[in-house]
C-alpha cells in the first residue's frame, strides 16, 4: 500500500518510546493510515491496484478463533495493530493483511479518511452501539481528538448533545460540531450538571484520564451507560450502591473492524462529518510525537507522505 495520509494517535506516543527486548528496530508507529494499493499478494481476492483504502488500529486478525468467527475480530487473541505487530503507516509505503483493507468513499479526501481506522470507528461506534433509546442524551466528555468527533456522531445519530471540557474556549467549536449543552468542568462539577438537563443516558469519556468518572456517574440517568474511550493507567473508584440502586453500566470500548470502519466512513460523507486535522509533513514526524506529549495538539494531526507537495 502507497501511504498518502497517516493519522497521529496518543497511543502511538508509546509506540515510538519503545525499547527492550521484544522490539523490533526501527520502530515505526502509525495506524491510522489511507493511501492507494500499489500491489497485491498472489491470494488476494476483491481489490485492484489502484483502490484507495484506509487500515486502522485493527490491522489483522487470525480469522478462526471464536471471536472471529463471530465477527469480533478486534478481539481476536492474534489481532495485529500497526505499528505494534508490524511496521505502521509513519511511512511511503506499508504492507498489511488484506483483510485489515477498508475502502474509503470517494467523496471522502485521504487526509479526512486517515483518522477514521482508530479515532473514526471507535467513536462512531461507542455512540451507535450503546443502545440510547431514540431521541435520549448523549454526553462526550472531552472536546478532543476522539471528542470532537464522538460530539458529530451522536448530534448526526439524532441525539441531544452535552459537551464537557474545560474552560469556556471550547463551547462555540462544541455547538459548531453539533452540541446542545456546554459544560465547563472547571466551573462547575460535571455530574451535577448534566443532572441539572435532565441527566445523560450515555456518557461518552473520551478524556485520557480515569479520575473523573466517579462525579460523572452523578449524572447518569436510571439505567444508562457510561463508556470509556479514552484511558490511562488509573482504575476506577465507583460506588457499588448507586451502580445498583440505578441500574448503570459502565463499560470499555475499544474500535472496530475494517468493515465498520467503511461504515463510518459513509456515514460521515452522507452526514457531513469531517476530522479537524493538522497536516504536517512526515520528515516531522518526530516533532509530532513531542507536541503531543505537551498536549499542544487540540484534535487530529495528519502526517503527508509528500511533504505536503
Amino acid at each position: 500500500m502507497s501511504v498518502r495520509a497517516s493519522g497521529v494517535c496518543n497511543a502511538d506516543i508509546a509506540t515510538a518510546a519503545a525499547t527492550g527486548r521484544g522490539t523490533a528496530f526501527p520502530v515505526t508507529p502509525g495506524h491510522e493510515v489511507a493511501g492507494v494499493i500499489a500491489e497485491l499478494g498472489d491470494q488476494v481476492e476483491g481489490w485492484a491496484v489502484g483502490d484507495r483504502v484506509a487500515v486502522g488500529w485493527f490491522g489483522g486478525s487470525c480469522g478462526h478463533c471464536a471471536f472471529c468467527r463471530a465477527g469480533d475480530v478486534v478481539h481476536c487473541a492474534e489481532r495485529k495493530v500497526p505499528g505494534l505487530s508490524y511496521p505502521g503507516g509513519w511511512a511511503q509505503s506499508i504492507n498489511v493483511p488484506a483483510d485489515a483493507l477498508a475502502r474509503i468513499p470517494d467523496e471522502l479526501d485521504l487526509f479526512d479518511a486517515a483518522p477514521f481506522g482508530c479515532a473514526g470507528v471507535t467513536t462512531f461506534n461507542a455512540v451507535r452501539k450503546a443502545g440510547t433509546r431514540a431521541g435520549g442524551r448523549v454526553a462526550v466528555f472531552g472536546v478532543g481528538g476522539l471528542g470532537h468527533l464522538a460530539l458529530q456522531f451522536a448530534a448526526k445519530l439524532g441525539y441531544e448533545t452535552i459537551a464537557i471540557a474545560r474552560g469556556g474556549d471550547r463551547e462555540k467549536l462544541a455547538r459548531d460540531l453539533g452540541a446542545h449543552h456546554y459544560i465547563d468542568s472547571t466551573a462547575q462539577a460535571s455530574g451535577a450538571a448534566m443532572k441539572e438537563l435532565g441527566g445523560a443516558d450515555l456518557i461518552v469519556c473520551t478524556a485520557s484520564s480515569t479520575a473523573p468518572v466517579d462525579e460523572l456517574l452523578t449524572g447518569l440517568n436510571v439505567h444508562g451507560q457510561l463508556t470509556l474511550v479514552g484511558v490511562d493507567a488509573g482504575s476506577l473508584t465507583v460506588p457499588a450502591a448507586q451502580l445498583v440502586m440505578n441500574g448503570h453500566t459502565v463499560t470499555g470500548h475499544l474500535t472496530g473492524s475494517a468493515r465498520e470502519t467503511e461504515e463510518a466512513m459513509e456515514f460521515a460523507v452522507t452526514n457531513n462529518v469531517r476530522p479537524m486535522i493538522e497536516r504536517m509533513p512526515l520528515e516531522q514526524a518526530g516533532e509530532t510525537v513531542t507536541r503531543l506529549r505537551s498536549g499542544a495538539p487540540r484534535f487530529r494531526i495528519v502526517l503527508d507522505t509528500a511533504g505536503g507537495k
